[in-house]
């Protein structure tokens, strides 16, 4: 029997405008798919520069007329096709005006959108049914929801819509009686535990959504006669969770046939430094537990504007690993610039696709789509914005999530999980979101606080669970004695390092930690002058069994980063797991970025250098060397075996890793289970 190693799979975003060579450029880019195995192109419809507003009338009907002509070309060239119509509500004014009667989008303030619609409105709900209805007639694989379909982030609005008074009449239904926008932004704002009003205007959001959603698709269903679906694209669920989404909802209301796709948030538009690797890493995993099983996940890599200036080839490649790696069941390519023409006419594209493939088809081949992720656990519930407390009124205090949780373990060498894990980390105001019962589970396993959730617990009344009181924060600027806080030194219950110290002059606030008897100080904060200002990070058991380690900082992603720091949160999160065999850690050079994974009873850990520099990889994990298959993906390269040595407890890798390159371990365990069980403190 032949084995045929799943390939991964392109789908090559592009605008074919209208025109009379239309058919010669859509069998030039039939060409360039077939040569580069793509099996899909996307068809973008008036998007970006092309972009008058949205489609009616001639208008309309001549991208009609040029969707259907490519779509017969590449068809017939066996390339599957689907369709970007670009917008729903619409992404941003930019100088556009509305042109079909759409009831406006309304800011908290009162700003008006000049192009962009109310999910309320009924003549843009028509106008959209219409729409995707009509182009779903050409039986596109997939019509893609873009994400503009939410109420944030609609230029120029501060904040984005929702506001307008299509929706206030929905929300005066629930409260009883005739609202205004002004009251309702106070309310909702409010410092303090949850105005009712919140809650009720997320529901009057999350309902005119849905409704749209399940509108979309029986037009599409109707339409396609069920051959097409739809394919959801969206932005950060932080952010969705300030507008009330319901993932399981929307999902089920977009949903054809038992069909829908996803294009989760994930990478930048442009280059950034490889280390920001890590909130795309992040970013993937997040969302996976987010979407039900029906639902398939194909990532976009992202380039805006769309050139090479734009995103470098070594980028664009080590995203597309780092998608692949997360699970994805396709890539969304944007290399050609919008405004393109003919696909054929840039080469350097063709030589990034080649190149690209042999370790695209590498990672597919590993089937990550059915391991399950392994790390520290980050727990976060999509409902989050509805109960946190606001301390300044504004609306964007309502975003909150594990970001930059995330980013701080990662750069640092500590693998993170979106699901339940023996050790988790909870970080900042998401505190709020926890039921007490939640929250006492959590302390029962190994639990991971910053300074501002220590407070916000001491306050719940768990502080004997923590083994410090977090009675305050303080920033530096106050005059409390003994004066402002500049370091943390160590002390001998660190194990190493002891009298050395680490900064923490640029935090914004620092807790005042209290540690209680039983309590290990890992470090002690000091004044510029070396005395006491209170503890920097403790180490206790608490009364339940559970390991409580407590940062006294309240922003710890934004400490500099060092060795040292380094070494003190691989203790915290040594002794968090206790008696759970241990994590694999990584060190060795900065920003090395880790994905750790589980397939029965194979575990792979995938680790990019975040660093411009060679990185000499090491990592604690109690297994012999020979034990390892060990895989090097250079940027654009072929992969290849290399050779790990070390002892039983730290492996290091001979062969330097490249910046944005890959090494890949893999190994299995006698047992035919995990060496880092997962069994949920919540369970």
């Amino acid at each position: 029997m032949t084995f045929h190693a799943p390939k991964a799979r392109y789908h090559l975003r592009f605008q074919l405008t209208p025109g009379a060579d239309l058919a010669d450029r859509a069998a030039g880019l039939a060409k360039v798919c077939r040569e580069h195995g793509i099996a899909e192109v996307v068809l973008l419809l008036g998007a970006e520069e092309a972009y008058t507003g949205h489609l009616a009338g001639a208008e309309e009907d001549l991208w009609f007329e040029a969707a259907a002509e490519a779509s017969e070309v590449l068809t017939a060239a066996g390339v599957e096709v689907s369709l970007n119509p670009w917008v729903t509500v619409g992404h941003a004014d930019r100088g556009r005006r509305d042109r079909l009667g759409f009831a406006p989008m309304v800011s908290p303030t009162g700003q008006v959108a000049a192009a962009q619609a109310s999910f309320a409105c009924p003549t843009w709900r028509a106008w959209l049914y219409a729409h995707y209805g009509r182009f779903a007639r050409l039986g596109f694989r997939v019509l893609w929801v873009e994400d503009d379909f939410r109420f944030h982030n609609h230029a120029p609005l501060d904040w984005g819509g929702g506001f307008e008074p299509l929706m206030m009449e929905r929300l005066s239904l629930l409260v009883g009686r005739p609202v205004a926008r002004e009251e309702v932004v106070e309310a909702v704002t409010a410092p303090g535990p949850p105005h009712p009003w919140r809650g009720l205007l997320q529901q009057v959001w999350r309902s005119a959504q849905l409704e749209v959603a399940e509108g979309l698709a029986e037009a599409v269903r109707e339409n396609s006669a069920g051959r097409s679906q739809l394919g959801l694209m969206n932005s950060v669920p932080a952010m969705h969770s300030v507008e009330g989404r319901d993932w399981t909802a929307l999902f089920e209301a977009l949903s054809i046939e038992g069909r829908v796709v996803q294009r989760p948030h994930f990478a930048p538009y442009a280059d950034t430094p490889a280390r920001s690797l890590a909130s795309s890493v992040w970013a993937l995993e997040a969302q996976r537990p987010l979407r039900p099983a029906y639902v398939s996940c194909e990532p976009e890599i992202e380039n805006w504007p769309h050139t090479s200036w734009t995103k470098s080839d070594t980028q664009t490649w080590s995203e597309m690993v780092t998608a692949q790696l997360a699970g994805a069941d396709a890539l969304l390519l944007n290399v050609h610039p919008s405004s393109a023409g003919r696909a054929e006419e840039f080469p350097r594209i063709d030589r990034l696709l080649s190149r690209s493939r042999p370790a695209l088809d590498w990672v597919a081949a590993l089937r990550p789509e059915q391991a399950v992720s392994l790390g520290v656990g980050l727990p976060w519930r999509p409902d989050t914005a509805a109960r946190l407390r606001t301390v300044e009124g504004q609306l964007g205090e309502l975003v909150a999530g594990p970001a930059a949780t995330a980013e701080f373990l990662l750069g640092y060498g500590v693998p993170v999980t979106a699901e339940a894990a023996p050790v988790q980390a909870l970080f900042g105001r998401a505190v709020d979101a926890f039921e007490d019962k939640e929250l006492r589970a959590m302390l029962r396993g190994g639990l991971l606080l910053d300074g501002v959730a220590a407070h916000l617990l001491t306050e719940r009344g768990f502080a004997d669970l923590l083994g410090v009181r977090a009675g305050a924060l303080h920033t530096r600027e106050e005059a409390a004695q003994p004066g402002p806080y500049a370091a943390e030194r160590i002390t001998a219950q660190a194990g190493a390092d002891e009298g050395a110290w680490v900064s923490v002059d640029v935090q914004p606030a620092l807790a005042r930690l209290e540690p209680a008897d039983g309590a290990d100080v890992l470090t002690e904060v000091v004044t510029p002058e070396g005395r006491h200002w209170g503890a920097g990070r403790c180490h206790f058991v608490n009364a339940l069994g559970g390991r409580v380690a407590v940062l006294a900082a309240t922003a710890p992603v934004e400490l500099a980063r060092s060795d040292r720091r380094q070494r003190l949160l691989h203790a915290s999160v040594r002794f968090l797991q206790g008696d759970h065999p241990p994590l694999p850690l990584v060190d060795g050079a900065p920003h090395l970025i880790p994905q750790l994974s589980r397939s029965g009873d194979l575990l792979r850990l995938a680790i990019a250098n975040g660093s411009a520099d060679p990185a000499h990889v090491r990592i604690a994990l109690p297994l012999s060397p020979a034990s390892v298959r060990a895989t090097l993906l250079a940027p654009l390269a072929a992969p290849e075996p290399v050779s790990v040595t070390g002892t039983a407890g730290r492996l290091e890798l001979e062969t330097a890793v490249p910046h944005h390159g890959r090494l890949v371990l893999e190994w299995r365990t006698a047992s035919g289970r995990s060496p880092v069980r997962t069994p949920s403190p919540l369970s």
